[in-house]
């Protein structure tokens, strides 16, 4: 890939290297040239804050652009300002003819595309022209379920990054963390949380987590391991006893103490239980967290994603989204999904109150676009956890059934009177859908709304769908539903066969995240990472909804019924989503008018052999026609050189030894 100036001729073609104009680096020849265009926008500072220019969160200038602006209103309006040529142009657009080349106009706006012929007469003085060499640009990706300042939260704490371990090797590795995190000064109060703790990876399969076990530490701080799929969390004693939590300690709504046959709590607290003992963890600094969520994002945008629905927006979230908006370090559109918990679920006109409240003291912050509700319906399906709400009861390892078919936090009753006052309201719905009788309550909900309402193209969506009965796949495509998967899980593994397959059966089993069979529906497909439960690997996500194995698998999962097209995979995580989030009319697709929101890839992904797709690595990620990464930058080194490290926080040395789990999936684990 060349930069070139209005000549387009490549700038270094034939040296050994190229000037890089305002950084003063020096790049590979092939690699980009300062010139032009990223300097106009005050690419220095990288990251552009987003506001109501280019849409509902359209982009706004870039630090540094303010003392641009001027210079250009002396520049023909109709040349670009930056032009894309000799490219694999995927637009995401049906029936669209070949395209080679995108032009970016100076209103952060797609102004044309088309052949690299027909796009230079868009050519100016002042055009930055970028030479593609045949790879991929598109659309950038859309994120419909992450938690993106949960991974900057992690990322400050130790992690076990989803390993599998036996007992032995945990503890070894938990020792490493009590003396990296102060040792003997720590003790006894300073609290121990280690992040992305593996709830099925204790080996041998079937081991059964027990404050005891973590008790044997040589320690009396309080210790919580917080399960890397966010619904599950493991104490000690002593944090018990911080928490205040007994025999006598009722159930949270919408949350679980495990018990012993004892009746005494075990340590695991499940879903909402878990805030027992998290609040009494003390919080870092608010500048703490703002750089740690600061290097998340660039991470992000390092791996092209420009827009991201956060999958539990508090209060707390959104003062740390305004936070980092006002330091300008906010480089993706993003859809805060305002969190409704099972309690305020019951009382339809309070929870809409509550959420209006907070889009009245937030929507101001440049960024943010309000208008979805997050609700979780049940919990997870994998074993030792089982609290994912299912149609027919869970096996007991062995092919016979139980008495357990999870939780269900919100009735279909309650679940549908919800809908309709946030849908009267013009707010859609995002649900949290892991079983199939999760997954029919949602749909039972969003009919009835539908009913009372009259309304229709509200977008609501179900997340997850890791078990879908069949019978329901067609009423996505009738109800107008969203389905949001999170396809990078879709492979054989720890977290599908053995915590799963027994005990749920090879009949139900099939049916595991049902992609192919949704989109036959009729169904429109979306999708997100879920990151940080799962590692942010954007193109092997991509990469296993095709063929549902990706780099880590240890064999495809129901590929052959389930496996999407590879353009499939392209649209879910771009239009698709897009749609979901109700932005369709501004992103998701590379269109004249449509903002420039698009990634430029060092391969071409429409045509490289899939297993390729993994490797994908991002060269340039525009916003609103405002570069947001650039690996050919400082900070672009930078954040793709987290990437490649993984997103975790560090580890001891003892980790090195161990298997990872589904959470390993990072490449960080060696």
């Amino acid at each position: 890939m060349t930069r070139s100036d209005e000549s387009g001729a490549a700038r270094g073609a034939g040296s050994s290297a190229a000037v890089d104009g305002a950084a003063g680096d020096v790049v590979p020849a092939g690699g980009l040239s300062r010139r032009g265009l990223l300097a106009a926008v005050g690419v220095a500072g990288a990251v552009g804050a987003l506001g109501a220019a280019a849409g509902p969160a359209g982009a706004a200038e870039a630090p540094g652009a303010a003392g641009a602006a001027g210079a250009r209103g002396s520049r023909s309006a109709s040349s670009a300002a930056l032009i894309v040529h000799n490219a694999r142009v995927f637009t995401g657009v049906p029936g669209a003819r070949p395209v080679e080349a995108v032009a970016v106009g100076r209103d952060g706006r797609i102004l044309a595309t088309g052949t690299d012929r027909a796009l230079r007469r868009l050519i100016g003085r002042d055009t930055e022209v970028v030479n593609a060499r045949g790879n991929t640009v598109m659309s950038g990706i859309h994120d419909g379920h992450v938690h993106p300042l949960g991974a900057g939260r992690r990322s400050l704490k130790p992690s076990l990054a989803g390993a599998e371990s036996t007992l032995d090797e945990l503890l070894e590795i938990l020792k490493g963390f009590l003396a990296d995190t102060g040792g003997a000064a720590a003790e006894p109060d300073r609290w121990l949380v280690v992040e992305d703790w593996n709830p099925v990876g204790l080996l041998p399969h079937g081991t059964l987590p027990h404050h005891t076990m973590l008790d044997a530490l040589p320690t009396r701080r309080p210790i919580a391991l917080v399960g890397g799929d966010g619904h599950n969390l493991w104490a000690n004693q002593r944090a018990l006893d911080v928490a205040g939590i007994t025999a006598g300690t009722p159930d949270p709504v919408g949350g679980q103490i495990v018990r012993g046959t004892d009746g005494r709590p075990t340590g695991v607290l499940k879903d909402d239980a878990q805030v027992l003992v998290t609040r009494h963890v003390p919080e870092p600094t608010r500048a703490e967290l703002v750089n740690a969520c600061a290097q998340v994002l660039a991470s992000a945008a390092a791996s092209g994603v420009t827009t991201m629905m956060d999958a539990w927006a508090t209060r707390d979230e959104l003062v740390l989204y305004k936070a980092l908006s006002a330091a300008h370090k906010l480089p993706q559109r993003i859809v805060p999904a305002v969190r409704v918990d099972a309690v305020q679920a019951k009382d339809p006109a309070a929870a809409l109150a509550f959420a209006k409240g907070l889009r009245r003291e937030f929507e101001g912050v440049r960024g943010l676009r309000f208008g979805t509700v997050k609700v979780f319906l049940d919990g997870v399906i994998e074993y030792p956890a089982q609290t994912a709400a299912l149609l027919k009861p869970y096996l007991d390892g062995h092919g016979r059934p139980t008495g357990n078919r999870g939780e269900l936090y919100v009735s279909a009753h309650d679940y549908g009177r919800l809908t309709a006052a946030f849908n009267k309201a013009g707010w859609q719905m995002h649900a949290h859908g892991l079983g199939d009788r999760a997954v029919r309550t949602a749909l039972d909900g969003y009919a009835y709304a539908r009913r009372t309402t009259g309304l229709r193209d509200l977008r609501n969506t179900v997340a997850h769908l890791q078990l879908v009965d069949p019978s329901d796949l067609r009423r996505f495509a009738q109800l107008g539903v969203a389905a949001c998967l999170q396809l990078q899980w879709a492979a054989e593994d720890t977290w599908t066969m053995d915590a799963l397959l027994p005990y749920i059966g090879k009949e139900r089993h099939r049916w595991m995240y049902p992609a192919r069979s949704l989109e036959k529906a009729g169904a429109r497909l979306t999708a997100g990472s879920d990151w940080p439960v799962d590692a942010l690997q954007v193109w092997n996500q991509v990469r296993t909804a095709i063929d549902r194995q990706g780099a880590y698998g240890d064999g495809p999962l129901h590929r052959e019924l389930e496996g999407l097209s590879r353009t499939s995979s392209l649209l879910m995580h771009t239009s698709g989503t897009a749609w979901q989030l109700r932005q369709d009319h501004l992103t998701g697709t590379l269109e004249k008018g449509k903002a420039a929101d698009l990634v430029l890839l060092d391969r071409d992904v429409t045509r490289c052999p899939v297993k390729d797709i993994s490797d994908t690595r991002v060269e340039l990620t525009l916003v609103g026609g405002k570069t947001v990464h650039d690996v050919h930058s400082a900070t672009g080194r930078a954040a793709a050189a987290r990437l490649s490290r993984g997103t975790s926080a560090p580890r001891p040395d003892a980790y090195a030894a161990l298997h990872g789990g589904r959470h390993g999936a990072c490449g960080c684990g060696s």
